[in-house]
């Protein structure tokens, strides 16, 4: 009997691996419909008009980096990682393939590589821990129109278990690194959304508390802890309140802060420049005590398990969409939700 093949597809944003890529991934970035939600022709002048204006700051921020994003080399670091862990057995063939969002290599690319290798099934695993339609449903857009074969979704893995070890356990080394100073304020910065984008459905808001709400129970209860949101960009309302603020208010409290990139599962450029340079700046001006920042879990042996654990569970489940725990995690107010999308599909389809 021949080797069941399954392909795990890791997804994660993208970067720019140099400086001529910079404007044409802006381009791709805001050209994307759940991005820019205006009509065809105005979101491409817009995304035009966005990939021109802001292409010589955002050079200058990967310039800080060394020219280009290191999010591929982190993603690929994490897919061999990822591989060593799903084992091939007699019946099962596993291999790691990634598709990046924005920039290459992209999903096509992606499912060009599975097909060839002549995949039975696919795992499609975002690197977005908490599910948004900026994201997650970003990434299923993209694979769906490059790939028609099998694909299970796994939609959402915000409190799995060795993920919140691994944040809970890079929180606490940073601390120590730093000389274990008395009194830290856990700020848990999550990438920010319009507010609008929420009030429609999305749950990346609520997925985020209950990532923060599964940390923070594994750290000692004498710390405070914080949530915030960063990259806030343009006049929109915003989720709130912003890591500067946060910065600001722990300034005037007097307050050493650990910065945790609670939704960033590598590092990249809101990571490494955003909260290692700007708002490091920031806490130093204001005067904090001390601004320790968590490093992301990149390839970290629980996050690791974590990935795993999840693409073997994904197997056993007949539906195309999954949560963590197999079931729907969001409440019904969730609109945007996956879980909800496909069996509403399916009772159409029924009827």
């Amino acid at each position: 009997m021949s080797q069941r093949k399954i392909a795990v597809v890791l997804f994660n944003l993208g970067g720019p691996d140099g400086p001529a890529a910079v404007r044409p991934f802006l381009f791709n970035l805001f050209r994307d419909k759940r991005i820019i939600t205006a009509p065809g022709p105005i979101r491409l002048a817009i995304a035009a008009l966005i990939s021109t204006t802001r292409a010589k700051p955002a050079m200058a921020n990967y310039a800080l980096m060394g020219g280009g994003s290191p999010i591929l080399p982190e993603t690929q670091a994490q897919a061999d990682a990822l591989k060593a862990r799903l084992e091939d057995t007699e019946n099962t063939a596993w291999r790691v393939f990634i598709g990046m969002r924005y920039w290459k290599p992209f999903a096509a690319d992606a499912a060009a590589q599975v097909r060839e290798w002549g995949a039975d099934d696919v795992v499609l695993l975002p690197l977005y821990p908490q599910f948004s339609t900026t994201t997650t449903a970003s990434a299923e857009d993209a694979w769906s129109k490059a790939y028609t074969g099998p694909t299970r979704l796994v939609c959402c893995y915000p409190a799995n278990t060795q993920l919140v070890r691994a944040h809970a356990e890079s929180i606490e080394r940073a601390w120590v690194a730093a000389g274990s100073p008395d009194n830290p304020r856990v700020l848990f910065s999550a990438h920010g959304l319009p507010q609008r984008i929420v009030d429609a459905g999305d749950p990346y808001q609520w997925q985020v508390e209950r990532s923060v709400a599964a940390v923070s129970a594994l750290l000692p209860a004498s710390w405070e802890k914080t949530i915030c949101y960063q990259s806030r960009v343009g006049p929109l309302k915003w989720l709130g309140p912003s890591t500067e603020e946060a910065i600001a208010q722990a300034g005037e409290d007097k307050r050493g802060v650990i910065v945790s990139p609670i939704a960033f599962v590598s590092e990249h450029i809101e990571t490494l420049v955003e909260l290692d340079i700007e708002y490091a700046e920031k806490a130093h001006e204001l005067g904090l005590p001390y601004y320790i920042r968590a490093p992301a879990l990149g390839a970290s042996d629980l996050f690791i398990d974590g990935l795993a654990t999840l693409a073997r569970k994904a197997l056993l489940r007949d539906c195309s969409a999954h949560s963590e725990s197999g079931g729907r995690l969001c409440p019904e107010r969730f609109g945007a939700c996956p879980m909800r999308q496909a069996a509403e599909q399916n009772e159409r389809s029924a009827a």
